[in-house]
């Protein structure tokens, strides 16, 4: 059954002020789902050049700069902005071609009718990406929840994938066993309830079919893969922290060739230790097979 959070009756805190005791409550993280959530008022700086747009028949807020001949795209987090690449996409910029968004439901971008399920939202993004005149391949770089949809784009269009590059992301196994969201403690529902808007609960709900669907898809090989995963996230010790920490060390697993480094870092890698996701990118793109967008 999918996991359905209740709102229990509370005053009328805006959203962010929700997010705001949710990041007080949770004091240290336990999912990458939490961990996101918990580092949403953190205070990312602005993605520069960031406009609006009606693009595949929708609005989109996104950022692009065509300074290079290698097309790199970024996903987001559940609940996070393009912002949260703030630190990495000026860089990167300066030698390829790089686009970040919003998904749908999130920042100035029009929410869409379609189910949040990694088969309609990777689709959505590859509709777009051809609407602005970006053909593949691309480096596809996601974290947390954004790396799970990467996984399914480089296993659904390998041929349109160069390189992968996944930020601490969520494994297509996160939710099951201890992950479920069933077994969370109920202090934590009720706060993930309270923090989240109705689009990330609908991309929560639909996150382990999506899963499934990676695990199910043939493997990505060939490729440069590198996994960044977050190493300070591993010293808790709780329930559901050992099941996501197991997550963390079990990704590689899924990608066998692949490099895996462990960053010294929270959840949030590219706020973090932005230095850390501009290197895998410039590994990616230094060994890959990509060739100039057409």
């Amino acid at each position: 059954m999918p996991f359905r959070p209740t709102h229990p009756r509370t005053p009328n805190f805006t959203l962010e002020e929700r997010r705001a005791m949710f990041r007080t409550w949770i004091g240290r993280s336990i999912t990458p789902m939490a961990l996101a959530l918990a580092t949403l008022t953190t205070g990312c700086a602005s993605l520069p050049g960031t406009e609006t747009e009606t693009v595949a028949g929708r609005h989109i807020e996104y950022a692009l700069s065509k300074l290079g001949p290698q097309t790199v795209v970024f996903e987001n987090g559940l609940g996070g902005t393009l912002n949260w690449w703030a630190k990495v996409v000026p860089d990167v910029s300066k030698s390829a071609t790089t686009f970040a968004y919003n998904r749908p439901g999130y920042g100035s971008s029009e929410r869409a009718a379609t189910p949040r399920d990694g088969a309609h939202i990777v689709d959505e993004l590859r509709a777009t990406l051809r609407s602005k005149g970006l053909n593949p391949p691309y480096v596809l770089v996601g974290h947390s929840l954004g790396g799970l949809y990467m996984q399914f784009f480089a296993k659904r269009y390998p041929d349109e994938v160069s390189g992968l590059v996944l930020v601490d992301s969520t494994h297509p196994a996160q939710l099951r066993g201890s992950g479920n969201p069933e077994q969370w403690p109920a202090w934590f529902r009720v706060a993930f309830a309270l923090a989240t808007s109705a689009v990330e609960r609908e991309e929560l709900q639909a996150l382990d079919a999506t899963g499934e669907s990676v695990l199910d898809s043939p493997p990505f090989t060939d490729k440069p893969v590198l996994i960044l995963s977050a190493s300070k996230p591993m010293q808790e010790t709780s329930e559901l922290a050992n099941y996501a920490n197991e997550m963390r060390r079990d990704l590689a697993r899924l990608y066998p060739g692949s490099r895996h480094i462990w960053v010294d870092s929270g959840h949030g890698i590219p706020l973090e230790k932005p230095d850390a996701v501009i290197a895998a990118i410039y590994e990616v793109l230094a060994n890959g097979r990509a060739t100039p967008s057409r």
